[in-house]
């Protein structure tokens, strides 16, 4: 299904809905954050740059989930089918700034990917991060059409066929940002 086409200051008006979400979980979720432990930083150091293993938290829901965004009612009165919209209930985890909150025990796979959405945050800032979310999502018309996504998948997908052959994610974004990507 198509999504609905959108005037510019609807569109506008779910970039501000969708960061001060993300910023509203950031909040709700780092206090009981922890920092990535030992085996998780040195599997991770190889490809993310130190200030980004160093501020980034972790949690492990369980028996909760995280809700999907209040604003959700809003895009269905807009013409969207509750089906075409994210699922964070079904997500494995999901990246808030600095802060991955995941549904599962992390794998590396899993971190590695998180951690591209956390350097993707540092290198564009939250603002710029929600508004390429935003328009990533209506103009490809589904998620896995993200470019954030989309580069956070193929580089995930490269650390799993090599985790021992160090590249620099940091590098591999900021490509992505000077080709225009995303």
């Amino acid at each position: 299904m198509a999504l609905p086409k959108l005037a510019d200051a609807q569109v506008e008006w779910i970039v501000q809905r969708v960061g001060a979400y993300i910023e509203h979980q950031r909040e709700t979720y780092r206090p009981d954050a922890v920092p990535l432990g030992l085996s998780q930083r040195n599997a991770m150091r190889p490809f993310f740059p130190e200030p980004a293993l160093g501020s980034t938290r972790l949690v492990v829901l369980t028996g909760m989930q995280v809700s999907n965004p209040p604003f959700y009612g809003g895009l269905v009165q807009m013409g969207f089918s509750p089906t075409d919209l994210p699922d964070f209930e079904r997500m494995a985890a999901i990246t808030f700034v600095d802060t991955i909150v995941s549904h599962e025990p992390f794998t590396d796979r899993l971190l590695f990917h998180e951690l591209v959405h956390v350097v993707q945050y540092e290198k564009l800032r939250l603002p710029e991060f929600a508004s390429k979310y935003v328009k990533g999502f209506l103009s490809g018309g589904s998620y896995e059409a993200i470019p954030l996504e989309m580069n956070a998948y193929e580089l995930d997908t490269r650390f799993a066929a090599a985790p021992t052959t160090p590249f620099s994610a940091d590098g591999e974004v900021q490509s992505w940002i000077d080709t225009c990507r995303f």
